[in-house]
């Protein structure tokens, strides 16, 4: 199931639970990138989150993304989904190989782990 998932350009907070816990035991591959700014990230993001990609600073770190990332899954998360939605669209129109996932819903609607701090 996991890795079906993973093929969808949306998953919502059950699933990405299931890609999280799936990911533990190894049996699926992804990155969960927070695009948040660093003071929200601060406050309170989900645990399992491998990096900050904070929205404002999109043009400094977009092309090493595209680079360092290239054709890896990546699943993007934000407070609502706006940040990441509109992020996956720009990533996939500069020509992003691998699927960007987005997070339906962000943190709002996660009820799983939370980490807080950096």
């Amino acid at each position: 199931m996991a890795k079906e998932l993973l093929k969808k350009s949306k998953v919502n907070s059950k699933e990405l639970e299931v890609l999280l816990k799936a990911r533990e035991r190894g049996e699926v591959e992804f990155l969960l990138i927070d695009v948040r700014e660093p003071f929200e990230y601060k406050r309170g993001h989900i645990a399992g989150v491998d990096e900050l990609y904070p929205t404002s600073l999109f043009h400094e770190w977009a092309d090493e993304f595209m680079q360092k990332f290239s054709n890896m899954d990546i699943i993007l998360t934000c407070r609502t989904a706006n940040r990441s939605g509109t992020l996956q669209r720009h990533l996939k129109s500069m020509g992003y190989k691998g699927n960007l996932i987005d997070h339906s819903g962000g943190i709002v609607m996660w009820h799983g782990d939370i980490k807080r701090g950096d």
